[in-house]
């Protein structure tokens, strides 16, 4: 990481020097083809033919240096078929005239027309003068080595001080990674204590940074923790429901007796149910790990009402409430949870079933209502146990009301049982988390 971060540096502060090296040197050459642009306006203002058609200044240009041979700083006004007038500090040297362009634009160049050893920046510009038939070029050259050694200097400064702050800013990148990352260095360690048993959670005295991710972690170990202990509680309970079926067929086996037949069915049957109620329970719990489940109510009611009204025809099934109720539940799980309570009122009522659905704050109500029996107080919580069944004249399992149990609260919700005001019978309040 440290390593990118160089290279990052690296690559942005190159790219910043070389653009900021780019203005500082435009601005620079500009300031040094002003001074030349304003010699060339002089020279043009100060120029004027004299009685035998020769280019002459009335009044002499202000700078000293040209008046001194070879000072680097030179004029010269050429035209076709007349004679240079050059400034003194040519001496016997003259500045060359291109024939490249024939514009009267302001034209700069750079140019090593005196020899390596003096690059000369040159400005000109063509001009005819009132009362003259001929185009004279006037030209202004310096030796650009003043402007080479400023820009010089300037790179030189620009590249120490980018290195420099490039060199701070890697070693203030390591140790922001050194000392801004031992905090995670710490929950590692930890991290390692807890699989290891020596920890059971991520010690919180932490920075405020790192902190809301040690608080999810510690909620996710405690998670694991109660889906780990619901785990092995079941799978006690189911081996503890399937030890009696067969305890009773080994007994009957070994005896030789007669009834076999018939006591390996029934303890089979009786297997078969409490392994369906737990794989029940184990799909609930994988459905709401694997994400948020969202499912409507009112189309599972209608599917349901529909299945039960033609196993019992002779009943009928009311639905009312808010068509619109959407609950945090897996669609299968919420047909078997409306489905086991409705066909219970079919089965036990007196013929009606009233359904009703309210959406509450935080939470869907499904109402459940018979005109049944209905069940005593002080029965209502025994009922939910498994195999707990109070009318043994009719078929069934026992099992249909502790799924329910189990199912809605995997979900976070629950299921009460109460005497029905309008029907006489049972009501059956079912509550599951709402989607907001």
């Amino acid at each position: 990481m440290l390593g990118i971060a160089a290279l990052w540096i690296g690559l942005l502060l190159a790219g910043g020097g070389l653009a900021l090296d780019r203005v500082l040197d435009t601005a620079i050459t500009r300031n040094f083809d002003s001074q030349l642009q304003y010699v060339l306006s002089a020279m043009i203002a100060s120029a004027e033919l004299d009685e035998d058609g020769e280019i002459r200044f009335n009044r002499p240009l202000g700078d000293q240096r040209f008046l001194e041979p070879n000072s680097g700083l030179y004029w010269q006004v050429s035209a076709p078929h007349h004679e240079p007038f050059p400034s003194r500090s040519l001496w016997d040297r003259r500045l060359q005239v291109h024939g490249d362009h024939r514009d009267e634009a302001t034209h700069i160049y750079d140019s090593k027309e005196f020899g390596q050893d003096e690059s000369l920046r040159v400005m000109e510009r063509d001009v005819r003068l009132p009362g003259s038939i001929v185009t004279w070029r006037f030209q202004v050259a310096q030796d650009r080595s003043g402007l080479d050694a400023q820009i010089a200097i300037l790179r030189k400064t620009l590249v120490r001080s980018f290195a420099i702050l490039g060199f701070g800013l890697i070693i203030m990148s390591a140790l922001q990674a050194t000392f801004g990352l031992w905090p995670l260095r710490k929950v590692r360690r930890q991290i390692a204590a807890v699989r290891a048993g020596r920890m059971a959670r991520v010690d919180t005295r932490l920075p405020i940074e790192i902190a809301p991710m040690v608080e999810e972690l510690n909620d996710l170990l405690a998670h694991n923790e109660r889906q780990a202990e619901e785990a092995r509680t079941h799978a006690g309970n189911l081996a503890h429901a399937l030890k009696t079926p067969l305890t009773v067929i080994m007994n009957e086996a070994s005896a030789n007796s007669p009834e076999l037949c018939r006591a390996v069915i029934r303890e089979a049957t009786t297997m078969r149910r409490q392994v369906d109620h737990h794989l029940a329970r184990a799909r609930a719990v994988g459905r709401r790990a694997s994400g948020q489940s969202v499912a409507p109510v009112w189309p599972s009611l209608d599917s349901v009402e529909r299945a039960v009204s033609r196993l019992y025809p002779a009943v009928t099934i009311d639905l009312a409430g808010d068509r619109n109720a959407r609950v945090h539940v897996e669609r299968q799980d919420l047909d078997e949870l409306v489905g086991n309570l409705i066909e219970n009122a079919a089965k036990y009522g007196g013929g009606r079933v009233f359904v009703t659905v309210e959406n509450r704050a935080n939470f869907v109500e499904i109402l459940i209502e018979d005109d049944g029996r209905g069940i005593p107080a002080e029965q209502r919580g025994a009922i939910f146990e498994r195999g707990a069944r109070l009318d043994t004249e009719k078929p069934g399992t026992g099992l249909g009301l502790a799924i329910v149990r189990d199912v809605a609260e995997i979900y976070g919700g629950s299921v009460a049982l109460e005497e029905s005001e309008d029907l006489g019978g049972l009501l059956v309040r079912l509550r599951l988390p709402a989607v907001k």
